[in-house]
């Protein structure tokens, strides 16, 4: 669902929290004297510490694309990601097939407090090419992904407000609104649905710059690793203008499996394969 991140950190990334939240006499404190706003950015912050400390991991990825007529279209990919303490995650995709797209890559270093850098390597032009903040909101490979959808986000990269809770299937979630801090964002706001329980992302609808509803991301088939960090097997994201969807199939989860940072450079973008 840096899909949802859809990441994979389902989407990918999240946030930092302290263990007195999950005490009665202190959620009972913050009914009282939360706004919708620091609520909001409570859960965003709890939602990130669940994550932390993961190191790396890697996984395989089948993209599935399918137009408003129901024709698909299918890639597979490798996906690697390296835990950055004290800044956003560096993340790589490989595309492994079909044969006219093999060897591409996408580079990302998500960051906490400036814009993320992304990079994609062409097999064909033999070149890496930077993704500029004002092409981010554009298509990744021909998916309803946009660049920004396959880069971790990072807590301080939003406003955020609490508006209620709802169901999501059998669990209930809260609906929390964010609003992207950074103006060249594709979105004016996102709308997440995530369980009260474990604090999965089950839905997030993305509004553009106008306001409108454009995509729908929804997240299922969660499982969860090292007793702790919870990943979703599934991510499909609808572009309700286009009728189109891309579904992510994501599969072997392995972490902590000891990638280091010059796995994540633009030289090693040259040697992806």
């Amino acid at each position: 669902m840096k899909a949802i991140s859809w990441t994979p950190r389902a989407s990918f990334g999240v946030l930092i929290f302290a263990l007195a939240f999950y005490c009665v006499p202190a959620a009972q404190v913050f009914a009282q004297e939360e706004t919708p706003e620091e609520k909001g950015l409570r859960i965003a912050r709890e939602a990130s510490a669940r994550n932390d400390g993961f190191g790396d991991f890697t996984a395989g990825m089948t993209m599935v694309l399918r137009d408003r007529q129901g024709r698909e279209s299918v890639r597979q990919m490798r996906f690697n990601v390296l835990e950055v303490p004290g800044d956003g995650d560096k993340s790589l995709f490989v595309f492994d097939q079909p044969r006219h797209v093999r060897g591409t890559a996408l580079l990302t270093h998500a960051h906490i407090n400036t814009p993320d850098d992304q990079w994609l390597y062409l097999p064909a032009l033999k070149r890496v090419k930077r993704i500029s903040a004002a092409r981010r909101s554009g298509s990744f490979m021909g998916s309803e992904f946009s660049y920004e959808d396959m880069s971790a986000p990072e807590v301080e990269e939003y406003a955020y407000k609490y508006l209620r809770d709802a169901p999501c299937g059998e669990l209930t979630c809260t609906v929390i609104e964010q609003v992207p801090l950074d103006k060249r964002s594709g979105y004016s706001r996102k709308l997440i649905w995530q369980d009260t329980g474990e604090l999965r992302t089950w839905r997030m609808d993305l509004y553009d710059r106008r306001g409108s509803h454009l995509k729908t991301l929804t997240l299922a088939n969660y499982r969860q690793y090292l007793d702790r960090y919870w990943r979703a097997g599934e991510q499909k994201m609808v572009n309700h203008l286009t009728g189109a969807a891309t579904v992510l199939k994501w599969t072997d989860f392995r972490f902590r499996t000891g990638l280091d940072g010059s796995q994540f450079t633009r030289s090693a973008l040259l040697r992806a394969r």
